[in-house]
């Protein structure tokens, strides 16, 4: 039986070019954000047809924190872009973690129903500890 998704659809959008998030220096410490698209649509990289979703995002900032106006042109780019829903997801951690460099951040994206299912995924970033060689 021949694949009906490829190698191609797989990859699509993982690494396509998108609208830079920017930031802003943070004031606070041990806080937590967090940021809803409750309308948030992409599209199937092999039907070309839409997908819609809500997008959260809760981030534990370091010394960054997003500014929304470019995270909100951001998340609008996707709208039509070619990318699975898992991928949609890790990219916009991967993003954001990149841009921001966040202490902890968590995306998950609640996909609507498409063919009776609906798809709820998940991705988690926690920054490396700084080590604490040669202090006991």
């Amino acid at each position: 039986m021949k694949r009906g998704y490829t190698d191609e659809h797989a990859g699509a959008g993982v690494t396509a070019p998108l609208p830079e998030i920017e930031t802003w220096p943070n004031q606070y410490a041990d806080y937590e954000i967090e940021i809803v698209m409750p309308e948030f649509t992409s599209v199937c990289p092999k039907t070309a047809l839409p997908d819609f979703g809500k997008i959260v995002l809760r981030y534990v900032p370091d010394k960054l924190c997003l500014e929304l106006k470019s995270y909100k042109m951001y998340l609008l780019a996707y709208r039509d872009l070619g990318i699975f829903q898992e991928n949609v997801v890790n990219r916009v951690l991967q993003d954001v973690v990149k841009a921001a460099d966040p202490v902890t951040a968590t995306v998950i994206g609640d996909f609507s129903a498409r063919g009776g299912l609906t798809t709820l995924v998940t991705a988690s970033y926690q920054k490396p500890r700084r080590s604490s060689r040669g202090k006991r």
